[in-house]
């Protein structure tokens, strides 16, 4: 399946990598490449379709992203959407202006018809949002759809494959998008929908093997469900030559790292290695109040660990890492499926004098992806939903230095708010939800005595991808359930607040 991706012709849009996910959700295989591929580039990939997406610029505008003429000329089916729509108009000979008509949000369509809108209403909703318009198709081409002020909404080629659109299948605000891209996928191109986590696994399976060998392989587990797939899939692949190492810094919630050790070791079998450095990350951060200088420590002390475990097994060679897709598109996706990789997916940055290979098994996989693998290979639902979770952990949900006495109280506050929330039935609806202790006191009243005490802070966000998030409507109830509950049971704290800010202008973690 991989052998033969639907490709996505990335031109600077800001849904760019949505089409690509959209085409996988119809269970066909697709990649985000650059617009800068060549013809031959292209044609070696052997794609069973091109998608070209949609694009900041005019056509017309100097130094707008441009595609290598031959690259319509290729034999394979290509759908155009909105500047690719544009641009494919413009360089099979077509028109496009600047009418003066420009059409942003929700449009009324007619459709005539088409292979596109076969099995649709003659008359739908779609998202718009362009200036110029295409004012006549290319040679071979018959309209096949108008809005009030676009007459040409979309165009089809069918001897030729060419199909192109005007507005964005791909988002939600078009309702009918999906039936759209499926009938370009199934019966346009007739690509089979055959990409589902089962062939992920059989597919990623083939592929650690011939990367492997016989050689072994080591992998740092984090408690995520990141490092938990790519270690399963390793595993599955190569069974014992695999051997995990699971590091507790002691920064954990409450009772993760028991669940890290009775999944791996005790449910799948996986060779674990578990280092209890409780102490010595305790140690380092005594007295450090500065969250640079927290990350720094904790990372640092954790590659000092990892490479003490990695010498006493001996000779591996191999790494697993749980880079994801879109660690490797580059933000604005300008250089279409760049190497480059942020640095905290590195096991907490590991050292360049590690001289290890690295496993990937999932950097073809967005995160939704990798949940539904997850799922599949049997992890348990608690592991595969877990909220995402800072490498440093609950370091840097303590705002000043780090005690043991600080943690056990956020440990047990932030417990009570998950179990509470998971009771509401909330947990899946939000990106993520968590306690932050401020390492400050103020007055309260308990009894009849006055007490001086910390507070809690209550972060919940909705968000689809962390770059945005807003602070979630928690229901007044559960707040009150939640704030009597961790006042009444976690000794030191007399006060809870629920933090109302958005990001931008702030971040989801406090420090």
């Amino acid at each position: 399946m991989e052998e033969r991706p639907v490709l996505v012709l990335d031109f600077g849009g800001q849904y760019s990598q949505l089409i690509a996910r959209r085409v996988r959700e119809a269970r066909v295989y697709s990649e985000l490449v650059s617009h800068r591929l060549s013809a031959a580039q292209i044609a070696a990939r052997k794609p069973l379709a091109l998608i070209l997406s949609g694009g900041p610029a005019s056509v017309y505008a100097p130094g707008a992203p441009s595609l290598d003429p031959e690259v319509l000329r290729l034999d394979v089916p290509t759908l155009g959407i909105c500047y690719g729509m544009q641009l494919m108009a413009r360089d099979l000979g077509g028109t496009v202006a600047a009418t003066g008509a420009s059409e942003y949000g929700k449009t009324e369509l007619e459709v005539s018809d088409s292979r596109l809108f076969q099995n649709l209403p003659a008359e739908q909703t779609v998202w718009m949002s362009h200036g110029d318009s295409v004012t006549a198709p290319p040679a071979g081409a018959r309209v096949t759809a108008s809005s009030p002020s676009t007459p040409i909404a979309a165009f089809e080629d069918e001897a030729r494959g060419r199909y192109g659109v005007q507005f964005h299948p791909e988002v939600v605000h078009t309702p009918h998008g999906q039936e759209i891209l499926k009938n370009f996928l199934y019966d346009v191109v007739g690509a089979p929908p055959a990409w589902t986590p089962a062939a992920v696994i059989e597919e990623q399976v083939e592929r650690i093997r011939s990367q492997v060998g016989s050689e072994r392989v080591i992998c740092g587990l984090s408690g995520g469900v990141d490092s938990a797939v790519a270690a399963l899939l390793v595993h599955k692949a190569v069974g014992d030559q695999l051997t995990c190492v699971f590091v507790d810094h002691g920064l954990l919630r409450a009772n993760e790292a028991e669940e890290v050790v009775e999944t791996f070791a005790g449910h799948f079998h996986v060779p674990l290695v578990h280092v209890d450095a409780r102490v010595r990350f305790l140690d380092r951060l005594a007295g450090v109040t500065d969250p640079e200088q927290k990350r720094k420590i904790i990372g640092e002390e954790f590659i000092r660990v990892f490479e003490d475990e990695a010498r006493t097994l001996g000779d591996v060679r191999f790494l697993v890492q749980g880079t994801l897709y879109s660690d490797v598109i580059e933000s604005g996706g300008d250089v279409g499926v760049a190497a480059t990789i942020k640095s905290h997916h590195n096991v907490g940055g590991l050292p360049a004098d590690m001289r290890m290979e690295l496993v990937e098994p999932l950097r073809l996989l967005f995160k939704d992806e990798v949940r539904r693998v997850g799922e599949e290979l049997g992890l348990p639902e608690r592991m595969v939903w877990r909220h995402p979770f800072p490498g440093p952990g609950l370091a840097i949900r303590i705002i000043g230095d780090v005690t043991e006495e600080r943690l056990e109280i956020l440990r047990t506050a932030d417990a009570v708010l998950l179990e509470e929330v998971r009771r509401a039935g909330l947990y899946r609806e939000l990106w993520q939800c968590f306690a932050v202790l401020p390492a400050i006191r103020s007055v309260g009243v308990q009894g009849d005595e006055r007490t001086y005490a910390y507070p809690v802070v209550i972060r919940a966000v909705t968000s689809e991808d962390a770059m945005t998030a807003d602070w979630a409507r928690l229901p007044y109830e559960l707040l009150e359930t939640i704030s009597s509950r961790i006042i009444n049971e976690v000794r030191g704290v007399n006060r809870v607040a629920l933090d109302l800010s958005s990001k931008p202008p702030a971040t989801i973690e406090w420090e």
